[in-house]
């Protein structure tokens, strides 16, 4: 026997067995379906037509897997659209003017179809089936054009991740359809947050603004609105801004995590702002660090300490677009729950794309209707600063009016309120004819409210500390009964360094 030849054998037989290359099994895999269940509601649909009403706001022809069911439910819709009569005659009579009967399958597939149906009482199951394995196979098709996408260097990383947002966003929403609710039960669930709200006694049901005489007309902010904060220049609408966040994050009895966008002053501007705010101690101090060991204790401990350990997160990403925008405030709400977002200021954002055949009007107008968008989506207000024209200064009468939006009016259509922040010392208007200073006083006008009263209310800026207080001193409010105040390196001196 010559064993050269037995061992080169054993050699070519171990060569024959097959190996298992993971890497190509993705070739076998077959898209989500449910190839069954789309024959069963096309074959109830022609048994009994009223199968159609329990499914038609949930599958479009896009939603079935085979071509030739997407066909025959098209003939199906199109049947319906004309108010005529749906069996299997009519629907095969449909297909052939539509010059698709030959390619479903023939008279013998439609009539196959009629012949699997048992009973249609569970075809609403059945479309939520169908519907779900489109919407994997969507994802499936989302997720191939962005690893595509992402291997093309020429495709801004932001423009991808919003892209993809979008994607999925789109397929969610596919889904989400609003049901149609009769009278008696929407009336039922009216009252019954009417009596929710009459155990809350009069509290706020939105994020609070810190201000008592500003809740009392809002009741909060409120989710998914779009408030406009309008103001000239150099009117203190940033420092307000922050007094909003900071009110809304450090909140005794709601705190809510808020999000602040700057896309004109930066972090560090912003913090310094804050924390004069907190210690009320002067900006300009703080900003050149002419603090003695004591002050400079009591502005950390008063100031830094109580900001640091606020839910309260700060971007100062320059001309931040809108796309960009919205992925940052899909990331703040999904990861740490933000439900405050605040925007200084609107018209400093920029749209998408090439701008050039456009105009600028027409490009705030697209933002202004994305921030309606998003504040729904995120089910969270979100206050958008903006600045006033010069038509103001124009005007005798100074206090600004809604047509003095700068740059669209679409920004008031868009807005479910509009406030403008006003005061009289910029114009060096005295308080009476005796000349009474009008120093710190600002007035809240309240230009538009979808859904509330349009008042004005006074409060009192502090700039130096960047602080606004009600107008006849800071409004009182009863702290837990576990409150205890922070003890400081000025406690012997009523707590005021200065």
């Amino acid at each position: 026997m010559d064993l050269t030849n037995l061992n080169l054998n054993k050699d070519k037989s171990r060569k024959r067995k097959p190996v298992v290359d993971l890497s190509t099994m993705v070739y076998g895999k077959i898209p989500p379906q449910a190839r069954e269940m789309e024959e069963v509601v096309l074959g109830a649909i022609m048994l009994e037509r009223a199968s159609l009403s329990e499914i038609q706001d949930l599958l479009t022809p896009e939603k079935f897997y085979l071509e030739g069911h997407q066909h025959i439910y098209r003939a199906i819709l199109n049947l319906e659209g004309r108010g005529e009569a749906i069996d299997l005659l009519t629907v095969m009579e449909e297909l052939k003017t539509m010059e698709k009967l030959e390619i479903v399958g023939g008279p013998y597939y439609v009539t196959k179809l009629t012949n699997s149906v048992v009973s249609g009482a569970n075809i609403p199951t059945h479309a939520r089936i169908i519907a779900q394995k489109w919407m994997a196979r969507e994802v499936i098709k989302v997720g191939g054009e962005m690893v595509a996408m992402g291997y093309d260097g020429s495709i801004d990383p932001f423009d991808l991740v919003d892209e993809a947002e979008k994607g999925i966003a789109t397929i969610m929403n596919s889904n989400d359809r609003g049901k149609i609710v009769p009278a008696d039960t929407a009336a039922a669930q009216a009252w019954h947050r009417i009596s929710e709200l009459r155990k809350t006694d009069g509290a706020l049901t939105g994020i609070p603004s810190g201000y008592q005489s500003l809740d009392r007309i809002t009741h909060g902010w409120q989710p998914t609105d779009l408030i406009i904060l309008a103001a000239r220049p150099a009117v203190g609408k940033t420092a307000f801004a922050l007094n909003l966040a900071r009110n809304a994050a450090l909140n005794r009895f709601k705190p809510t995590p808020a999000a602040f966008f700057s896309l004109e002053m930066s972090q560090g501007q912003l913090m310094e702002r804050l924390i004069s705010r907190e210690s009320e101690v002067s900006l300009e101090l703080i900003k050149t660090g002419r603090l003695d060991d004591g002050q400079a204790e009591y502005v950390f401990r008063k100031g830094v300490e109580p900001i640091s350990r606020a839910p309260l997160f700060i971007d100062d990403t320059p001309a931040l677009n809108i796309f960009e925008l919205r992925a940052k405030c899909r990331r703040l709400k999904n990861k740490y729950g933000v439900g405050f977002f605040l925007i200084d200021y609107l018209q400093l954002m920029s749209g998408v794309g090439d701008n050039r055949n456009g105009n600028r009007e027409q490009e705030i107008s697209n933002i202004s209707r994305s921030l309606k968008g998003l504040a729904k989506e995120l089910q969270a207000p979100i206050v958008a600063l903006s600045q006033l024209s010069r038509a103001v200064e124009s005007r005798t009468e100074k206090t600004p009016q809604l047509s003095d939006l700068r740059e669209s009016g679409a920004i008031e259509q868009d807005a479910d309120m509009v406030m403008f922040l006003y005061r009289p010392e910029y114009y060096d208007i005295k308080a009476d004819e005796n000349g009474t200073s009008t120093k710190g006083e600002t007035h809240v006008k309240i230009a538009k409210h979808r859904n509330g009263s349009l008042e004005t209310i006074k409060l009192t800026a502090k700039l130096d500390i960047q602080k606004f207080v009600e107008f006849e001193g800071e409004a009182f409010t009863p702290p837990p009964s576990n409150y205890r105040p922070m003890r400081t390196p000025y406690a012997d001196k009523d707590d005021t360094p200065f």
